[in-house]
């Protein structure tokens, strides 16, 4: 006991007690142990008996003996035994090390540790912007199949995709590899096997945004793909059989001797909340941007605990909390008493988590409960099932266009305060003009130095202007 100061840390010790205190031999010392481990009352007071009466032989009171008991009990909830305890101190070590030094590296690889988990992957998803990484959507001509980093940016896997299958994803990347990156939509359509050019498939890409870095509008996109996948498909059906056209028109012709279509794409995009909405629904999260950036200032002055806070344990049963996010599922349904009633599923900017909406609660707030409407919902939780839920109280709106009191309080690292930053910053400022001042804290280590800006420089609060900022400073430039 030495080693820890006193202090049962490792199983070892339990079975170091149950032999030198009470007698046991090493082999009966392992059984306690392992009975501890699963905490298996039976076996448990079988063994206490053996230990009581040996510990009575060494001369020990049933005192000492009843008060050392209860102490290895509660001990054995979480022990681990050394060279467990070691590796997972080795472990720990090795990711910390990782994290502080190939920040992109180690969190690409930690999403695509959880990709199936969508509240785990939304919960790593904020921990990259709040580390200053951008997870970019799926791209065509850049994205593998996992997660993968590159410089300071993280790319999100084609595989991530709903429809987009592991054999899609190959030829996707086998094609590029061999003729080169997509130019363009048609020079994609015209490079890949007609596996890919699958209606579905192509829909999903444009909607996941994996075709943006080509140029063309998602909405653009969307309203000709129909026809040039008709158009390529009867063209490649065409080759396979041995057939060419030997008039072809002026169309290029690609490294696999498919002629490039001539599409003409409309510039025009779908309004920020509908792109999002189709990018959620084919990625299962809010990747190129989200609904609640720029307002976090009003859930932060709403809420008294996060989603994610609550599914890991943070939280206890019947515990009374408010939280705030976007209602991005609504599932009406009628009680065998005919009541209606819903589950409402609400996502911050770390979790989701289902809201139940009973008969009297659901009366007075159903006409609130709409797809991407921000919320605030005060409630009761409910942890008796394996994933934990809420049972609401109350339901108010957000009001996004709240203004904080006091003053704009921009953060920046005393490294980062360069005159190319600062130009930056002001110029974004200067964009937003309004009567709000602006306040600039420098953290330099142990101290940090808080200045008053120009008041030319006073601005209007807004979630563009946070938006801005949080490009060029990091998501955690604001206070």
């Amino acid at each position: 006991m030495a080693d820890t100061y006193g202090l049962i840390v490792y199983q070892e010790q339990v079975m170091a007690i149950a032999q030198k205190l009470a007698g046991f031999s090493l082999g009966r010392a392992d059984l306690l142990r392992k009975a501890m481990g699963k905490k298996n009352k039976e076996i448990l007071d079988k063994e206490y008996v053996h230990f009581e009466e040996g510990m009575r032989n060494n001369g020990f009171s049933s005192i000492a003996i009843e008060e050392l008991w209860k102490t290895l009990i509660p001990f054995s909830d979480y022990a681990f035994n050394r060279a467990h305890s070691a590796g997972y101190g080795v472990l720990s070590f090795w990711t910390a090390y990782l994290k502080a030094n190939y920040p992109t590296e180690y969190m690409a690889a930690l999403l695509t540790s959880v990709r199936d988990d969508k509240d785990k992957s939304a919960l790593y998803l904020n921990e990259s912007r709040r580390m200053g990484i951008k997870v970019l959507p799926p791209d065509v001509n850049f994205s593998n199949a996992e997660y993968t980093p590159g410089g300071s940016d993280i790319r999100f896997g084609l595989t991530a995709i709903r429809n987009i299958g592991e054999n899609v994803v190959a030829s996707i990347v086998k094609n590029r590899n061999e003729k080169g990156n997509y130019t363009s939509f048609s020079d994609f359509l015209a490079k890949v096997d007609g596996t890919v050019c699958n209606k579905k498939t192509i829909e999903s890409l444009i909607k996941a945004g994996a075709f943006d870095s080509l140029g063309h509008s998602r909405k653009g996109l969307m309203s000709i793909y129909l026809e040039a996948i008709d158009s390529v498909m009867e063209e490649k059906r065409a080759q396979a059989i041995g057939q060419f056209d030997l008039f072809g028109g002026a169309n290029e012709v690609s490294a696999n001797g498919i002629s490039t279509l001539a599409l003409e794409v409309s510039d025009q995009e779908w309004d920020k909340a509908l792109l999002l909405s189709y990018e959620r629904e084919m990625l299962g999260l809010y990747v190129s941007d989200h609904p609640l950036l720029g307002v976090e200032h009003v859930l932060r002055s709403a809420t008294d605990t996060t989603i994610s806070q609550i599914l890991d344990e943070g939280v206890v049963h019947d515990q009374i909390i408010t939280i705030a996010g976007l209602i991005t599922a609504v599932q009406r349904k009628v009680s065998r008493q005919g009541q209606s009633w819903a589950i409402v599923t609400v996502e911050d900017l770390e979790g989701a988590i289902d809201v139940r909406f009973f008969s009297s609660t659901y009366q007075t707030h159903a006409l609130n409960l709409i797809e991407d409407r921000i919320v605030i919902i005060r409630g009761r939780i409910d942890k008796r099932e394996e994933t934990a839920q809420i049972t609401a109280l109350e339901l108010n709106l957000a009001d996004i266009n709240q203004a904080p009191i006091g003053p704009f309080v921009i953060k920046l690292e005393a490294e980062r305060c360069t005159p190319p930053v600062v130009d930056r910053m002001k110029e974004i400022l200067r964009s937003h003009p309004g009567t709000r001042e602006v306040h600039l804290k420098i953290e330099g280590g142990a101290k940090n130095t808080i200045l008053k800006l120009d008041d030319g420089l006073k601005i209007t609060a807004s979630p563009s202007l946070s938006a801005d900022l949080k490009s060029i400073l990091g998501p955690d430039c604001l206070v």
